[in-house]
């Protein structure tokens, strides 16, 4: 699952990304409403992740202008605020679930699977690259009809690959989309996790489908 996570608290964002990528989920994260609802709006998501209240913009607006620009991904409002009237406000501007600070992951985690689950669909359950699919609703992927086990992160990143078929994803974006901020920019873990995946997909086929772009970053393709 592709998730947006729009939040101003930069020890808050760090856990959601952390544990939303644990479960093998794709994590966007951005501080500012603007820049949230612009992201929103280009690219296809599965849920965002909304904090009530932001520096440039208040998250009730974001919801409404998603809303408004005909937008029906799955919203999960974050808010410090517990009054009823404060929720009914929320969902009112076409927020699906409404969650109080401070929350249990687990919850956060439940609530997201629920509005995800009854909301639309954004993006196809079934990636596919010749004969390699991943299936996002049973969290599988096969090549050639065998089951491939991947890690968390080694899913995640074939997703993200699945995702842009036949583009160039350079190293920063995939440690920015994939990893969290506290890896070292400079270190080989893109490299090293690409080349685990490989193995795992490509080895004894004759057609390989992740190819390196060198000096650019890595693709997924079906030459």
């Amino acid at each position: 699952m592709h998730v947006l996570v729009i939040e101003d608290d930069p020890k808050l964002t760090v856990l959601l990304r952390k544990g939303l990528a644990l479960d093998g989920h794709v994590v966007d994260t951005v501080m500012l409403a603007g820049d949230g609802l612009e992201r929103a709006q280009s690219d296809a998501y599965d849920a965002v992740i909304l904090d009530l209240t932001l520096p440039d913009m208040d998250g009730l607006d974001v919801a409404r202008r998603l809303r408004e620009g005909g937008s029906s991904v799955p919203i999960l409002m974050l808010t410090a605020r517990e009054t009823l009237r404060d929720r009914v406000h929320g969902l009112a501007a076409g927020a699906d679930d409404y969650l109080s600070k401070p929350f249990a992951f687990e919850e956060l985690r439940l609530r997201l699977r629920a509005i995800t689950r009854r909301g639309p669909i954004l993006e196809p359950d079934r990636l596919v690259v010749a004969d390699l699919i991943l299936d996002r609703t049973t969290h599988t992927v096969t090549r050639a009809g065998r089951p491939l086990a991947l890690a968390p992160k080694q899913y995640a990143l074939l997703e993200y690959l699945m995702r842009h078929p036949n583009q160039v994803l350079s190293r920063p974006a995939i440690l920015d989309r994939v990893w969290d901020y506290g890896f070292d920019p400079f270190a080989n873990v893109v490299e090293s996790a690409v080349r685990r995946l490989r193995e795992a997909v490509d080895d004894g086929h004759e057609r390989q489908l992740i190819h390196t772009v060198r000096g650019v970053g890595y693709t997924i393709k079906a030459e």
